[in-house]
Order: structure tokens, then C-alpha cells, then sequence
């Protein structure tokens, strides 16, 4: 077993499939697959099964998958330290994005790579909870989480202040309206996001408190599907103004009452080892005027 072994394994599963990962790891499929056998048989226990072209983990498997994060995450720390001795000429920093309003993380990475380019920025998509984890667990160094955050856990920098609205068809009844109330809508069918997004609690708590419960009737953490599932007339969304106002399939409506706030923060582990990289990346995020 070894780190490379690893990393092969780890972009298997989160790639969902063998095939999916070839341009991750620069591997054909056939050598994908001697590499994992290879792995399996040095820790003696099958990790991935097939499953109608998806790749299932196994108990032993969910176990090397946790382990191999937590040592991969430590690697990257590692040669980030030993980067950090010749300054920025080399290296590579994590970075979580959020897979909803990624792209207003655009400006800031071109920032960077602009001061930085041969730093190695390795972006990784993952829900406010999941960064969470993976933050906690050092497979990122830093990360986009929706506030408010643990303090006792991390610091951070605001990076977006915003709201979510009502999106609907152009062709809704809604669409005419100036405003909405959110229990105007509980006969709705609604469009929310994968497990794992914090905005989903969010969202399902306001629809709460205005007494229903949301019938949910698709996921997606893609706003172009999302808004074109919403043109299709699957359902409507609550989602964050500055990403849906870029659609013009769909008609955004404010919503009556308390603003649902969608405010991220860039975030890392309280106390921990932060790479030169990551303190260039924070500098640069703290001169948004935002920060201020």
C-alpha cells in the first residue's frame, strides 16, 4: 500500500467510476484497475464493488476510504511546508468551492494564479457540511462555508453576502407577483439540493416555521440544471440572487418577510499550519471589499 495507490483509490469513488477518473489521475482504465486489485490484495480485503457501472464501496472500503482522505491530507500539508521553504515558486493549496455560486470564486482564483502561477490549486466541490469535514480532516486547507460557522472551530473571512429568492417559470402565476410569502407556497412542488447542503436545513426550517413541510421533488447542486428543470415547469426553488440572476429562463420574486441570508465565508481550521499559499489566498480574499 502506498500514497499513490491511495489517491488512485480515493478518485475512484469520488469520481463515481473507474472511467470517470482516468483524466484525474492520468491513468487508462485497465491500469486503474490493476492498481486497486493491486491495492486490495496488499490490505486483503475487497473495497469496490460494481453496481450497474457504479463503483460500491464495501464495509472494508468506507474504512481505507476515511483513512486514505485523512493521509492524503496530511501529504499535500506536508509537501506545502516543505514548499513553503523556497517560498511560492512551488507547491499546491486545496481549495473548497461551493458547487452552487462557485463561479463568483472566478476573480479570486485568477487573482492568484495571476501572483502565483506555478502553485498547483487543486479545487474540490463539496457542500458547506462536507467541507466542513474535509476541513477538519485536512484533505482541505481552506474552504467555503455558510455562515454562521463554528468560531470555536474556525476562522474566517466573508466572502459573499446575499439572499435566496423565489424562482420560477416566466410562465407562472407567481412570476406576476412583487412579492411571495413563503407559506403562500406549501402546495409547491419545490427543487432543493444534494444531502449534505447546509442551505437545505436553511430552507426546510423557514419552510417550518410557516407550518409545511415541503414536497420535494427533485435535487441538484447545479444551478443551470436547476433553473432549467425550473423553465421546465418540474417545480420552484429558493435560490441565491446573485446565481440565478444569470438565467433568463427564469423570473426571480422576493420573498415577504425575514430575509433567507445566503452569506459564505472562506474558512480554515482554527489554529492549524496554513501554507504560504493559503495565506496569499486569505490576503487576497480579505481585500474584497466585502471583508471590510
Amino acid at each position: 500500500m502506498d500514497l499513490y495507490s491511495l489517491n488512485v483509490f480515493v478518485e475512484v469513488v469520488r469520481q463515481g467510476g473507474f472511467t470517470a477518473a482516468c483524466p484525474h489521475v492520468h491513468l487508462t482504465q485497465p491500469s486503474i484497475s490493476r492498481v486497486i486489485r493491486q491495492l486490495e490484495h496488499d490490505l486483503g480485503h475487497t473495497l469496490l464493488t460494481r453496481d450497474q457501472r457504479e463503483v460500491v464501496l464495501t464495509d472494508a472500503g468506507k474504512i481505507v476510504f476515511n483513512h486514505a482522505n485523512i493521509l492524503l491530507g496530511q501529504s499535500a500539508r506536508l509537501r506545502s511546508e516543505l514548499a513553503d521553504m523556497s517560498g511560492l515558486r512551488s507547491g499546491e493549496l486545496s481549495l473548497g468551492i461551493p458547487p452552487l455560486g462557485g463561479a463568483l470564486f472566478v476573480p479570486l482564483i485568477k487573482k492568484f494564479k495571476t501572483k502565483h502561477p506555478n502553485i498547483h490549486l487543486r479545487l474540490v466541490e463539496k457542500g458547506s457540511k462536507e467541507t466542513e469535514n474535509a476541513l477538519i480532516s485536512s484533505e482541505l486547507e481552506i474552504g467555503t462555508l455558510l455562515l454562521p460557522l463554528n468560531s470555536q472551530h474556525f476562522d474566517q473571512v466573508l466572502f459573499s453576502r446575499d439572499h435566496l429568492m423565489l424562482a420560477v417559470a416566466s410562465s407562472s402565476p407567481w412570476a406576476k407577483r412583487k412579492s411571495v410569502r413563503l407559506s403562500d407556497l406549501k402546495d409547491e412542488p419545490f427543487i432543493l439540493f444534494p444531502e449534505g447542503f447546509a442551505l437545505n436545513d436553511r430552507i426546510l426550517a423557514a419552510c417550518r416555521a410557516a407550518s409545511f413541510e415541503p414536497k420535494i421533488v427533485s435535487r441538484s447542486s447545479h444551478s443551470q440544471l436547476i433553473t432549467g428543470l425550473i423553465d421546465s415547469g418540474v417545480g420552484v426553488a429558493l435560490l441565491p440572487r446573485s446565481v440565478a440572476k444569470a438565467f433568463t429562463n427564469v423570473k426571480l420574486v422576493k420573498l415577504a418577510g425575514p430575509a433567507l441570508e445566503w452569506n459564505i465565508a472562506l474558512a480554515w481550521l482554527k489554529d492549524s499550519y496554513l501554507s504560504h499559499a493559503a495565506k496569499e489566498m486569505i490576503a487576497l480574499a480579505k481585500a474584497n471589499p466585502l471583508a471590510k
